[in-house]
């Protein structure tokens, strides 16, 4: 999911190592005991909330997206960096705080096991922008770095 704008994000500053090369030092609110955006129906802090700060690493591409989709939605543009893989990553990231994260669909994914070097996540994002309501639908390419998945890109299926 690689959706950039130009607004300046809200966020607060963070003080530790936790950002990536080339990224703000910058961190949003969240309510760790709230609903995680994904939709998986955990708590976010034990959920997405847990790779944000650093306290896990996504073990398959479906949770690396899961929680790149949360990301968005708390515009947690450093997480986003940091999970994006270095030969595509943009130089920066600026969320657009006007636009809300309103559901997460995954439609299909395919590789991504501890045995695979590769996956995809074809999914379906809803959110509203300026008073209206719009969908992406993408399928995201997800590679190992480092141990760690990472995003690569993605496609818009028809």
């Amino acid at each position: 999911m690689a959706r950039r704008t130009s607004r300046p994000a809200r966020t607060r500053t963070r003080t530790d190592a936790r950002t990536a090369p080339g990224t703000a030092t910058t961190v949003p609110p969240a309510a760790p005991a709230g609903p995680c955006p994904c939709g998986a129906g955990e708590p976010y802090g034990a959920c997405c909330g847990r790779f944000h700060t650093g306290a896990a690493a996504a073990p398959t591409p479906e949770l690396l997206m899961r929680s790149r989709y949360s990301a968005f939605a708390v515009l947690d543009a450093p997480y986003l960096l940091r999970t994006w893989a270095p030969a595509t990553r943009p130089e920066r990231l600026d969320l657009d705080p006007g636009t809300r994260w309103t559901g997460l669909e995954i439609l299909e994914t395919t590789g991504g096991s501890a045995f695979h070097p590769a996956g995809t996540v074809t999914f379906r994002a809803r959110f509203r922008e300026g008073g209206r309501d719009g969908e992406l639908l993408e399928r995201s390419r997800f590679e190992r770095h480092e141990g760690a998945w990472v995003y690569v890109d993605g496609t818009f299926p028809e």
